[in-house]
């Protein structure tokens, strides 16, 4: 994990995407990694400078910044968006929560509203990786023979929908294709 937090600017208009950067470049632990003119061109921009923060404006012409949240979510789900606007409406506050949002600043806003939410959104999703574990399928598993062997889990979080048999199924199907099984329950 970097020490430095990656921004990534989504405005619209030039003067706005200058005045933010040079704002945020004073900034010690916040780097800004790239400036996009609208929703298409930052989504792009997110996939391979992948950001730790998106400031988006709301209003762009082409894609706004709701739609472009939405599909950033799905393409760079790591990136967590600071929505800005000049109408501090409701209606626009819901629909960028929705959208996957995870702040809302309302234009004008103070240097130290700006800097205080990004590190705040930062810091809340670093939070909420680490009780994640961390994703072991691209570990290799051998079964003992060379082969690369697969792990299943069969998981629900009630009980008596069948997760039992579904697991002992498959241990059978397995088991009878000739492949070695093992079929562990793990309900203490």
């Amino acid at each position: 994990m970097s020490d430095r937090i990656k921004v990534l600017i989504v405005d619209d208009i030039p003067e706005t995407r200058d005045h933010l950067s040079k704002l945020l470049g004073f900034e010690a632990d916040v780097e800004v990694v790239g400036a996009a003119p609208g929703g298409p061109e930052a989504i792009q921009m997110a996939a391979s400078v992948k950001p730790d923060v998106v400031l988006m404006d709301i209003n762009m012409p082409g894609m706004d910044g709701i739609t472009a949240t939405e599909k950033l979510a799905a393409e760079v789900p790591g990136a967590a968006v600071i929505m800005m606007s000049v109408q501090g409406e409701a209606d626009y506050l819901r629909r960028s929560m929705l959208a996957g949002a995870r702040e809302f600043l309302v234009k004008p806003f103070s240097s130290d509203e700006l800097t205080t939410s990004i590190r705040q959104v930062w810091t809340r999703e670093r939070r909420k990786l680490s009780r994640y574990a961390p994703d072991t399928t691209t570990q290799e598993i051998s079964n003992g023979s060379g082969e690369p062997a697969s792990v299943v889990a069969v998981f629900s979080p009630k009980g008596g929908v069948g997760r039992t048999t579904v697991a002992v199924n498959l241990a059978v199907a397995a088991a009878q294709t000739g492949k070695r099984a093992a079929l562990v329950d793990a309900s203490f």
